[in-house]
């Protein structure tokens, strides 16, 4: 029986997660598996660099989950700082380049899984590509704006956006020490929420120092003559910097995939079947893909969208490590779910805004309340907002956003499953929720947002 080889590219959570699990399932006498990896690290937590960078996770080693010699020691040819630029679907084969040397070489597959990831958005402007100026997406990154902050031994840091990796960045920044300010294009930040929610956000960096500059765009970085960024001008109005960190949001890498004719999706991300198949013809069913490089289905809206998170893309290397070794499994879509923080102040989001519910045709009603994290009486009860937003006439649950401190943000997933259940507000009243007033009210915030929501969609009814 001849053995068949798989060839991952990329080796962060999806890509590794996939050889991992078809490593499970066939040993090395059926499969080989090769994985290329242009950095230095593998399996690590992105979503954990904030925190490093902001001193609450002590080292770099603490976010790796599996080293290169443990997934080598599993008997995957794991092959660090090698690249691959080029994707020929109809000879079954990648060509790789070694980052050091320059050296390239080609590799057939029989089975192939693109894990590129996603890459932070530069915007296109004079100074974007100056020493001092920092993307995060990746260890390598994190790593890079460490080194800087340690050359530059400044004070000042600007922050461009105010999205997760904007905000998590402005509070790993305001915990060394920096005087940080954030220029936001947005009227307020954490566009993932709606404004109104927003805004408690804004009130709460605020509330650490932060300067919040919303409603403005950088338009130039400025350098001095060591090259390294001193300030970042607006049009009406220039900040100085000593670093400057981008989180506008990442894109998906898929400019390989592209230039091999694979197909992509109006957000740039790779289509896939439910099984993590890349969709047509020319990937031939030998093609899986997962990770930030891909698009999903929004199972509220029913449309495709790119989300970047580290959960969905070890999901998708399951789904797609089980199909490459002989199993079956599928991957049938997200609800948005998210989590974040500043400081004690906990945000999270699931479902639709109201901008995305209008995007998609839905009529709906939205209601906001205000309730406590434990009884009232209970001592460290702290107040937390909830938002709800519900479809006209059917009550079908469309969204949920809550702000708040302790105990706010995982309250999200009660409502992450009623989006999935398709339940209505009025059916997630009768929810059988866990109560002691140390850990809720007699009736838990998001009850309380049900509540109103269904008397709303009934008077609301047409």
């Amino acid at each position: 029986m001849s053995i068949e080889r798989l060839v991952v590219i990329g080796g962060d959570a999806a890509g590794m997660s996939a050889a991992s699990q078809a490593r499970r399932l066939k040993g090395p006498e059926e499969l080989e598996i090769v994985a290329f990896e242009r950095g230095h690290f593998t399996s690590y937590s992105a979503c954990g660099i904030p925190y490093w960078v902001g001193g609450d996770v002590g080292a770099r080693d603490d976010l790796v989950a599996r080293t290169p010699e443990e997934h080598r020691a599993r008997g995957i040819d794991l092959r660090l700082r090698t690249e691959v630029v080029e994707i020929d679907v109809a000879g079954r084969r990648v060509r790789a380049r070694e980052v050091e040397s320059g050296a390239e070489s080609w590799t057939s597959y029989d089975k192939l899984v693109v894990a590129t990831g996603a890459r932070p958005i530069r915007p296109d402007m004079p100074g974007a590509d100056a020493a001092g100026v920092h993307g995060v997406q990746t260890l390598d990154d994190g790593q890079a704006l460490l080194d800087s902050l340690a050359r530059a031994r400044g004070e000042r840091a600007v922050v461009v956006g105010a999205g997760y990796i904007g905000v998590e960045m402005a509070e790993a920044l305001i915990n060394r020490g920096y005087q940080v300010t954030v220029v936001n294009r947005g009227s307020e930040p954490m566009s993932t929420l709606d404004p109104d929610m927003g805004r408690l956000v804004h009130r709460a960096m605020e509330g650490l120092g932060i300067t919040m500059v919303n409603d403005a765009e950088v338009t130039e970085v400025r350098t001095g003559e060591d090259g390294r960024v001193r300030s970042v001008r607006t049009a009406d109005a220039e900040y100085p910097a000593d670093v400057v960190v981008l989180g506008i949001g990442v894109s998906p890498e898929t400019g390989l995939a592209r230039a091999a004719g694979l197909p992509v999706g109006v957000h740039g991300g790779l289509l896939t079947d439910l099984a993590m198949r890349v969709r047509g013809p020319l990937a031939d069913g030998r093609v899986w893909a997962g990770g930030d490089c891909v698009e999903v289905l929004d199972l509220v809206s029913g449309r495709e969208r790119h989300i970047a998170l580290g959960t969905h893309a070890n999901k998708h290397g399951q789904v797609i490590g089980a199909n490459v070794g002989g199993g079956y499994a599928t991957f049938p879509g997200v609800v948005g779910t998210a989590v974040s923080k500043v400081c004690d102040l906990e945000i999270a989001r699931t479902g639709l805004r109201e901008k995305d519910a209008r995007r998609a045709g839905l009529q709906f009603e939205s209601v906001t309340i205000e309730s406590t994290s434990r009884a009232g009486y209970y001592p460290g009860a702290s107040p937390m907002t909830v938002k709800m937003i519900a479809e006209r006439g059917t009550g079908r649950l469309l969204g949920v956003q809550i702000v708040g401190r302790e105990g706010a943000a995982k309250r999200v997933d009660v409502a992450a499953v009623a989006l999935t259940a398709r339940m209505t507000v009025e059916e997630m009243t009768a929810l059988d929720l866990g109560y002691a007033p140390p850990f809720s009210p007699v009736w838990d915030p998001v009850l309380v947002a049900a509540r109103k929501a269904a008397a709303k969609v009934r008077g609301g009814t047409r």
